[in-house]
């Protein structure tokens, strides 16, 4: 598959809103790539284990970052450090990944990589996209409860449907603007009942909305400076991370996180660095076992999954931190939930009709829905 090709196939799976538009979701090449000739029994404990490992992931990696940005006994004031780490780890793994590759068996989707002057300025701009989804996304974390987290960024598919607007002049169906007005509806519920619970960070609610837009940023950006990494989204990945690497230490300088860390009291704990290296780990682990279960099941079920997920995670966090929350709070989370899946149900029905039409253009099929 060409880069031109793998860029329209990723480009038309973000349109279903799975994963914020995560870029990794570039790397599958179909759906539902499982092997259909593996008996049912197989195939269905494969799916099992597969979305199993994709909540596991996705839950503990949003609980360790909550623990690392804002504990009280952790009591560490430099989320920017926090995800300055990630991402250097995230570099350090795809690098890692690709010198063991090179002396074993060559794999296809983790080719050699070398850090090229050229190609890292031509990255730049999605690196400054991607600097402020990451900060922004656990800047929100910090400010907002686990258990608001998922309402407070949930403005990234009506962020989706304005950029695609302004941007590439795509219309959207009435239907999915429907469903856009539900989440927007719970997205509002949830701060008037977050407020009247006296839990409000309108800090928290700031970034949870830049997140949102950063988001959808990163996914136009990402289509745009894929073909300068012949389409390779680890490239793209170690390329986005070593520049983020670079790009956090002025602001790191600028906003005295270095001063805090020189006073932290767990700056030689191991059990800190144990945490801090976990956090990274699930961090980088989130885009693989994403693209495993779209391989296994298909994009539409993979969001049918991050919804669910979403809303065990939001249960989870109210049990573990001993909340108690209002009907109408709930009601603001089934809104945010049901809205992002009925969009999501909506634009896979309008790709499918498109994809199946005969009297529509390739062209025209490859760029429905972005």
């Amino acid at each position: 598959m060409s880069g031109a090709q793998l860029t329209r196939t990723g480009i038309l799976r973000m349109a279903l809103g799975g994963a914020g538009g995560d870029p990794l979701l570039l790397l599958l090449p179909a759906e539902g790539g499982g092997d259909q000739r593996a008996p049912f029994l197989l195939r269905a404990l494969r799916i099992a284990v597969v979305v199993c490992l994709y909540w596991f992931t996705s839950i503990a990696m949003v609980f360790l970052n909550k623990y690392l940005l804002d504990s009280p006994s952790l009591r560490l004031d430099a989320p920017l450090f926090v995800t300055f780490f990630q991402c250097a780890l995230t570099a350090a793994l795809c690098l890692g990944l690709s010198l063991g590759s090179a002396c074993g068996p060559r794999c296809p989707a983790l080719p050699a990589l070398r850090l090229d002057p050229k190609v890292s300025r031509s990255v730049l701009p999605l690196s400054a996209v991607f600097i402020g989804m990451v900060t922004s996304n656990n800047l929100c974390l910090k400010h907002v409860g686990v258990a608001f987290y998922n309402v407070g960024r949930s403005l990234t598919t009506v962020f989706n449907v304005l950029l695609s607007y302004l941007l590439l002049k795509q219309t959207t169906s009435l239907y999915a603007l429907l469903a856009c007005g539900v989440i927007i509806g719970g997205f509002w519920l949830g701060v008037d009942q977050e407020g009247a619970e006296g839990t409000l960070s309108w800090t928290g609610i700031f970034f949870g909305i830049l997140a949102s837009l950063c988001v959808s940023l990163n996914a136009i950006y990402t289509k745009k400076v894929l073909p300068v990494v012949d389409g390779s989204i680890w490239r793209l990945t170690f390329y986005n991370n070593v520049n983020a690497c670079v790009l956090f230490f002025p602001l790191m300088m600028l906003l005295g996180e270095f001063r805090t860390l020189y006073h932290f009291d767990k700056l030689g704990s191991p059990s800190f660095w144990g945490m801090m290296t976990l956090g990274g780990v699930f961090g980088f682990a989130i885009g693989y076992v994403t693209g495993l279960q779209i391989k296994f099941t298909s994009p539409l079920t993979h969001n049918v999954s991050g919804t669910a997920k979403a809303c065990a995670q939001t249960v989870l966090a109210v049990i573990y931190f001993e909340e108690t929350k209002s009907f109408l709070w709930w009601t603001s989370n089934l809104m945010v939930l049901g809205g992002s899946f009925a969009y999501t149900w909506v634009k896979g029905l309008e790709m499918r009709k498109v994809q199946e039409d005969p009297n529509v253009k390739s062209g025209e099929r490859n760029e429905t829905g972005v």
